[in-house]
């Protein structure tokens, strides 16, 4: 019997740092230790997991265990969907082109704009007294 080929992909967003491992299986898609369902409690979120296996029509067709750690939720639906993506175009080279295109092999580099100093946040300045 021939062991099941496991692929490791790596998916990061904002401060989020995603670990996905993908093999054969039945669909399920463990996040920490828990199901996705349960980890990402926002269908927004769920939707941002499901989307690489909806592109390519791979519903069902695979297992995903996953650690994330760092930033909030958003980030890290972003950094495992970035992860599954990857992961899936290591397992089959002919998904790229249908990855690419939905824009997911693109790591989404926007991060939070730090603070400068003499001003309330990044842009927001304190209120102008003219006397």
């Amino acid at each position: 019997m021939v062991a099941a080929e496991k692929f490791y992909a790596t998916g990061k967003r904002k401060n989020s740092i995603a670990r996905v491992w993908l093999q054969n299986g039945s669909g399920n898609i463990l996040v920490n230790g828990k199901k996705y369902n349960e980890y990402f409690k926002r269908p927004v979120l769920q939707l941002t997991i499901e989307k690489p296996f909806g592109v390519t029509n791979k519903i069902g067709s695979f297992d995903i265990n996953c650690t994330v750690s760092g930033g909030g939720l958003s980030g890290q639906a972003g950094a495992v969907c970035l992860g599954i993506s990857k992961a899936l175009f290591q397992n089959e080279p002919s998904l790229r082109k249908t990855l690419k295109k939905e824009g997911l092999l693109t790591r989404d580099s926007r991060v939070v704009e730090r603070k400068k100093y003499g001003q309330r946040k990044a842009r927001r300045r304190f209120q102008f007294s003219k006397r």
